[in-house]
């Protein structure tokens, strides 16, 4: 089989509040390694990357992302072609854009689309069933994956299979249904349901022909948006103005329970959405009482429970069924299988304005994060880590003033119209309102102690230069 037979499309949208704290707008569970060493997103990319069967893989994301995803894949030694939305709409319009994209690379190419916050623990299974649909997908079906279930989720869609489609064991699609109570779903499972993964496989012009069928005013603004892609610092950006034209809609309302063409490859290969503190526990392993436990923590007289810890120490005792998860800035108590009580109450802590819902105490730039250590009236101390040859803008601030000590590394320093290196347990101050720029210069990374002040601290007081990142 030649190379680059199927491409390989990666979704990288969905914020995962139902795993709260650890997943959060600003950084989503697929950046996070929650179930092993590497992150899902990750291991979605690894599982397809074998050039017997696979060819460079399509990546779609939020451009808010942008730098996680381009740092993800370097970490793990993978290039690919890296979409950014202007803003989301759903798998749809996603699925949509990844197509035609890919049909501007390759003639009328098989794509496969993966969500990029599930987990794959069979991944040759997975493998060997994309390659006994492929035929069918070049033939003009649109193949889901439908996943044997271990049992009567309530969390998952359901695909009812019908007639066998040739000797692949593929086949027809009789109906897609939504998710179900714990008896429907009990049935479901009786009667031979599967469960739907959101994995497909299709040849692009099959999937925009039906797109354009259905959606027509959302194919034209997703073909607009395509065509009008500005590459930016290796990312092709969307074009904004046409892509907000389309409809939010899933691929499932989109296409997939309207299509004629919809074939079901049942497949059995240790998947899981991820979706809930459940699911970790599901995969993960656990202590002779049930529990999985990951950081500074004690766990006593408990059973069948999770508790993570990233700094803080924790301690449970006499618990059964729970799941604890501590972060810098939040704890969250819960039920381990109450997801959605735990969706309902990051929606209450929005409500009432808690950054914390959405905002980690560490935050992401392309050069690399900063982590807020301690704030008071006037005052606030960051941790700064700037990767090799990476540097902030050019910038200045109107309401506070800097005092910055390089912790490890050399700092490039530029105040007003002078540059200096700083070594380690050197330090400078930056006067309110003067322009200035920090660079690493080194081989490793840069890290210094921020300490700012001033009557306003927030991240939206820069007022920026010049940047390499095109902020």
């Amino acid at each position: 089989m030649g190379s680059e037979t199927i491409v390989p499309v990666i979704l990288c949208g969905g914020a995962g509040t139902r795993l709260w704290p650890a997943s959060r707008e600003s950084r989503p569970k697929q950046f996070i390694p929650l179930a092993g060493p590497r992150s899902p997103f990750q291991e979605t990319v690894l599982g397809v990357t074998d050039p017997a069967f696979f060819g460079r893989p399509v990546v779609i994301a939020n451009r808010e992302h942008r730098f996680f995803v381009a740092d993800q894949l370097a970490e793990i030694g993978v290039e690919a072609d890296i979409l950014l939305e202007p803003a989301r709409r759903d798998s749809g319009p996603a699925i949509a854009a990844a197509a035609r994209f890919a049909l501007g690379r390759k003639p009328n190419p098989v794509l496969l689309i993966l969500a990029a916050d599930h987990l794959v623990r069979k991944p040759e299974a997975f493998r060997d069933a994309c390659l006994r649909a492929l035929p069918a997908a070049k033939e003009g079906r649109i193949v889901v994956f439908g996943v044997t279930p271990s049992g009567p989720a309530t969390a998952y869609g359901y695909i009812r299979p019908g007639a066998a489609i040739g000797e692949a064991g593929m086949r027809e699609v009789e109906a897609f249904v939504e998710k179900p109570d714990g008896g429907t779903a009990q049935r479901y499972v009786s009667e031979g349901y599967l469960w739907n993964a959101g994995n497909f496989l299709f040849a692009a012009d099959t999937l925009l022909e039906d797109y354009a069928a259905f959606e027509p005013a959302s194919a034209e603004a997703v073909a607009e948006s395509v065509a009008g892609i500005v590459p930016d610092l290796g990312f092709h950006r969307l074009a904004e103005e046409p892509f907000l034209r389309a409809i939010s809609k899933s691929v499932d309302y989109a296409v997939m329970e309207r299509t004629r063409r919809a074939a079901v490859m049942p497949v059995d290969h240790g998947w899981s959405d991820l979706g809930t503190w459940a699911a970790i526990w599901d995969v993960s392993g656990k202590d002779e009482r049930g529990n999985v436990t990951k950081g500074p923590v004690e766990v006593a007289g408990s059973d069948n429970s999770l508790v993570l810890s990233d700094k803080l120490l924790v301690a449970v005792t006499g618990l059964t069924d729970i799941v604890v998860v501590a972060d810098d800035d939040a704890v969250l108590v819960a039920r381990r299988d109450d997801a959605e009580g735990i969706k309902s109450m990051v929606g209450r802590l929005r409500e009432k304005g808690h950054l914390q819902a959405d905002s980690h105490t560490r935050g992401y730039r392309p050069w690399g994060h900063y982590q807020s250590l301690d704030s008071g009236p006037r005052f606030q101390v960051k941790r700064i880590v700037v990767k090799p040859g990476g540097q902030l803008s050019l910038q200045r601030h109107t309401h506070r003033a800097e005092h910055w000590v390089v912790v490890k590394g050399v700092a490039e320093v530029t105040i007003g119209g002078e540059t200096r290196m700083l070594q380690e347990n050197e330090s400078t101050y930056i006067p309110q309102g003067e322009k200035h720029r920090l660079r690493n210069p080194g081989k490793i990374d840069l890290e210094l102690i921020e300490v700012q002040t001033g009557s306003y601290l927030g991240e939206d007081d820069i007022e920026r230069f010049d940047d390499v990142y095109g902020r």
